[in-house]
C-alpha cells in the first residue's frame, strides 16, 4: 500500500489523480484499473472515489486534463523571440511535435481516432486562434525573410508537424524539428539548381 500522501486542496488532489491517470493510460489504455492510477498517484485507491464518482468520470477527465492547450501554450511563451528565425521556429515545432506526439500516442492506446466528443468545438477554435496568434507573434518579426506571410508559415508548420508527427501518416518515421523547419524555410531542391 502506498505511504500516505500528504493533504492537498481539492483542485490539486483532482489535477494529482488526472495526471496519474494519463501516465498510465498511455502504458495500459483503457485496461487500466482504478489500483494502477493511485499507486501511480502515490495514493490509496480509495482516494480516487472521494474525488470521483466512478473510474470513467476519471478517465474521462483524465482525457479532457490531455487535450488541455495551456501547457502547450505555455511552452509557446518560453521560447526566445531573440533567437535566431531558424532556431526559434525549431523551438515552436519541437513544442508543437511533442505535444501532437504525446496526444497520438494517447488516442492509439484508448482507442481513439479523435478528440473527446464532449470538448465544444467553439473551445477548440478559440485555443487554435491562440495558438496561432502565438506563433505568428515568435515569426512576424522576421517577416522580411520570407516568401509568404508570417500566417501563411504558421499554417505550413502546423501541417507539416501534424503529418510529420503522427506515426501512422509518417508511416513511423517521424519528421526532426529541424527537418520540418529546414524543408519549411528551404525547400528540398539543392541549392545549387
Amino acid at each position: 500500500m502506498p505511504s500516505r500522501a500528504p493533504s492537498l486542496p481539492p483542485d490539486q488532489r483532482r489535477a494529482q489523480l488526472e495526471l496519474a491517470a494519463v501516465r498510465v493510460l498511455h502504458e495500459r489504455g483503457l485496461a487500466v484499473t482504478t489500483r494502477e492510477i493511485a499507486a501511480a498517484a502515490g495514493v490509496a485507491e480509495g482516494t480516487i472515489f472521494r474525488v470521483f464518482d466512478c473510474k470513467e468520470d476519471l478517465l474521462r477527465a483524465a482525457l479532457h486534463r490531455a487535450f488541455d492547450p495551456e501547457p502547450l501554450l505555455a511552452r509557446l511563451d518560453g521560447v526566445d523571440p531573440g533567437l535566431p528565425l531558424r532556431e526559434r521556429l525549431v523551438a515552436v515545432v519541437a513544442a508543437l511535435q511533442d505535444r501532437l506526439v504525446d496526444l497520438f500516442d494517447l488516442m492509439t492506446a484508448v482507442g481513439m481516432i479523435r478528440p473527446p466528443e464532449d470538448l465544444s468545438a467553439d473551445d477548440a477554435q478559440e485555443w487554435q486562434s491562440r495558438l496561432d496568434r502565438r506563433m505568428t507573434a515568435l515569426v512576424a518579426v522576421d517577416a522580411d525573410q520570407l516568401t509568404v506571410t508570417p500566417e501563411e508559415l504558421v499554417h505550413l508548420v502546423r501541417l507539416l508537424t501534424f503529418s510529420g508527427s503522427n506515426r501512422h501518416i509518417a508511416r513511423g518515421r517521424l519528421l526532426t524539428p529541424e527537418q520540418i523547419v529546414d524543408v519549411l524555410l528551404d525547400g528540398t531542391r539543392s541549392p545549387s539548381c
